[in-house]
């Protein structure tokens, strides 16, 4: 179905794999159009109750393929608003949690990528890099957003305007991303993380995840207001009683989405 990259589930997860490996895996026009039907995809399918996107070979994600674009008279602002900026959007409106598999190199667009995703777990290999200065850009695929509110202003400025390579270790102390492990541990320790997800309830980590993301666009009071509707919501699932009747029981509950 797809030329670009893999799309599987197993287990109740989806697992999109960016696949140009030997363009480490940078994004053309084919990529970004197929990377948005897969979201689109896995929003609707209620079987997938969390999300993996990974990268096939040496890299998670180059950016933009330069080579793709070389002599080509283009806008580029056309360019981010049709295809970088609806891919983070649905990351960002997905209501299942998203993990980054981060297993080499995320630059320029491919870091922001990562960024965009809930959770990002590197191997100790990998490395990010915010390029688009190093070519003479400015920032898209949302990294002016993600950056700051990770890292702060004065380190976003500083990766984003001397484009300097930073390594797994320097992006987890910098509260950049959440996790780092061994290369040789990466898939079977972001595949026990996902199990995790999609086995909580997944009403109540779309909620979650929805204050969370806009808990910086929000006021004490309005913050408050929110809680309050959505914990309303997450009360009137059967999901809640599950988890109730479980902790009464001394067992695991088994949420089901309802």
């Amino acid at each position: 179905m797809y030329e670009t990259i893999l799309y599987e589930v197993k287990e109740s997860i989806g697992y999109l794999t960016l696949n140009r490996p030997d363009r480490y895996n940078a994004f053309n026009e084919k990529m970004s159009a197929e990377l948005l039907q897969a979201l689109r995809e896995v929003r609707r399918d209620k079987a997938v109750r969390c999300v993996v996107l990974k990268g096939a070979g040496k890299a998670f994600c180059s950016g933009q393929d330069l080579k793709d674009i070389v002599g080509v008279k283009r806008s580029l602002g056309e360019s981010v608003e049709k295809r970088y900026n609806p891919m983070v959007q649905a990351l960002h409106e997905l209501e299942k949690p998203v993990i980054a598999c981060v297993n080499g190199v995320a630059a320029g667009a491919g870091a922001g990528l990562a960024l965009a995703c809930d959770y990002v777990i590197a191997a100790r290999s990998a490395s990010f890099v915010i390029a688009f200065v190093n070519v003479g850009l400015s920032l898209d695929t949302a990294t002016s957003f993600h950056l700051v509110r990770t890292i702060g202003l004065k380190r976003a400025f500083a990766l984003a305007t001397l484009g300097e390579r930073i390594n797994a270790e320097q992006a987890l102390a910098w509260g950049m991303i959440n996790e780092v492990v061994e290369d040789d541990k990466l898939a079977e320790a972001t595949h026990a993380l996902a199990l995790r997800y999609a086995a909580q309830a997944p009403r109540a980590l779309a909620l979650i995840k929805k204050l969370l993301l806009r808990s910086f666009e929000r006021g004490y009071e309005e913050a408050l207001r929110y809680e309050y509707f959505y914990q309303e919501v997450a009360g009137r699932t059967q999901d809640y009683q599950e988890g109730v009747q479980a902790f009464v029981e001394k067992r695991k509950p088994v949420f089901k989405g309802v």
